[in-house]
């Protein structure tokens, strides 16, 4: 498989855009054909465990990887104890129509544990092919950081250079990050918002003299070894869900997922499915406060905010207000044409904003795409409601996905909620839903009084420039 630019251009295999990061024309990687899921595919899949459905998903897009050598990556990914289910992905009911696909198993609590640790491996085993170094530069809004920073602590050919916005992430967020002493991770705490360190990262990703200087690369949802990894856990969920569905009525059995979306990757993974066959019906997307998605898939008008308007809210995860994997997305809803997409960029450079209301009734009809904004109060009652009437307590951002996605609930079509995290990274929003406190664990309550290793840093390139120069590995 070929890997192609949103805006032109070729850009290799897999194993090269997994280096990668941005496209040096600013651009995202996208397979220059999407593989295709038949009926008795995925009936092939059925039986498999996660770490082999897993495998053979990569494996449509990671074809320079030889089979066995995924396998490997894949386990190891996926097991020694790394997920605290059996099953990795384990799904229960929630009532009102809804089933809650656990994605937080892993070692950091969040759904981004699902493609990180499967990154982590990947990395080290192209770099080690290629003998090779690689000094990852990202961005978090909450999940990602950990994710990342755990996948790749202590490895000797990566390091991480993560950015967050000081004072946008919950207390357990920051100390998962912080309080890692491996001399590979570095945290930036930059005074601003999430896009504010997005934007930074964008800057120096795109300029192709320092980023091959320094061998710059990425672990946010614009590596598209993450999207791969992503696509999977939505195949798993459809076989389970279908395990229970006669065989003669599976092949066009539906459903639909909700999805709390910051920088559209997740979804973008959804939308994948979808398109090669998973019998998906609708991908709602759910939005907090920061609704510049939801805006776009009601109206057809993408207008970022900028950072001034961007608002610290009880879903830090999706304060997000410019989704870096729309552009994915566009590229699709264009025809799959870099033309019209550079331009439509081209565009939102110069208007901040990009019109394409043209194309508004081809989100939900062709493809199932559907939106909706959830508010603090929202979730607080959302978080309450469910508790109450099942027992299972959500975290905000997957409380934001049930809130949206009971608009859209319909009989027959199991309506399946993806779970961003674990309640227990947002102990005091709980205690506010609640009304009881959330009391930390010993190891919890261990890493929240660890010393924290952390540079603050002004909204500066120039400084995040030098500080990188000085550190990255050669």
């Amino acid at each position: 498989m070929q890997y192609i630019s949103t805006r032109g251009g070729t850009l290799g295999q897999f194993s090269d855009v997994l280096l990668e990061g941005l496209a040096p024309n600013g651009g995202l990687a996208v397979p220059e054909t999407l593989p295709r899921l038949s009926a008795e595919d995925l009936e092939r899949l059925r039986p498999l465990s996660y770490p082999d459905l897993a495998t053979e998903i990569i494996g449509l897009f990671a074809t320079d990887i030889p089979r066995e050598d995924l396998a490997r990556l894949t386990a190891a990914a996926y097991g020694g104890g790394k997920f605290a289910a059996d099953e990795i992905v384990p799904l229960s009911e929630i009532g009102e129509g809804m089933t809650l696909v656990g994605l937080s198993e892993g070692p950091t609590l969040a759904f981004k544990d699902m493609a990180m640790q499967f990154l982590g491996e990947a990395l080290e085993y192209v770099l080690e092919k290629n003998d090779r170094v690689l000094n990852v530069l990202g961005a978090t809004s909450g999940d990602t950081g950990s994710a990342a920073e755990h996948a790749l602590r202590g490895r000797d050919r990566v390091s991480i250079f993560m950015l967050s916005p000081q004072g946008r992430m919950s207390a357990f967020q920051r100390a998962q990050m912080y309080s890692l002493q491996d001399e590979n991770v570095h945290n930036i705490a930059v005074e601003g918002v999430f896009d504010d360190c997005q934007n930074l990262v964008k800057r120096l990703a795109t300029d192709l003299d320092f980023k091959r200087a320094h061998s710059l690369g990425a672990v946010n949802s614009i590596n598209f070894g993450r999207i791969s990894a992503q696509i999977a856990y939505y195949v798993w969920a459809w076989l389970r869900v279908t395990d229970k569905v006669a065989p003669t009525e599976r092949a066009d059995f539906q459903v639909s997922f909700a999805v709390p979306s910051g920088n559209f990757g997740n979804i973008l993974s959804g939308h994948y499915a979808k398109s090669m066959g998973v019998p998906i019906r609708t991908l709602v997307l759910a939005s907090n406060e920061n609704n510049v998605l939801d805006e776009f898939f009601r109206t057809g008008h993408y207008r970022p905010r900028s950072a001034e308007n961007t608002l610290a809210t009880s879903s830090p995860s999706m304060d997000v207000s410019r989704a870096s994997n729309l552009e994915r997305f566009v590229f699709d809803l264009l025809g799959r044409d870099p033309e019209r997409t550079a331009a439509a960029w081209h565009e939102l450079e110069e208007r901040d904003e990009i019109d394409l209301s043209g194309e508004l009734d081809r989100f939900e009809s062709e493809f199932g795409i559907v939106s909706g904004t959830s508010t603090h109060d929202d979730r607080i009652a959302t978080i309450r409601e469910f508790s109450e009437s099942s027992g299972v307590i959500l975290d905000p951002h997957t409380a934001d996905g049930a809130k949206v996605a009971r608009a859209h609930v319909e009989a027959g079509i199991p309506m399946l909620v993806l779970e961003t995290a674990k309640p227990a990274k947002f102990a005091d929003l709980i205690t506010e839903a609640l009304g009881t406190t959330v009391e930390p664990d010993a190891d919890t309550q261990a890493m929240l009084d660890a010393p924290a290793r952390v540079t603050n840093m002004p909204h500066d390139e120039q400084q995040l420039r030098a500080y990188i120069n000085e550190r990255a590995l050669r």
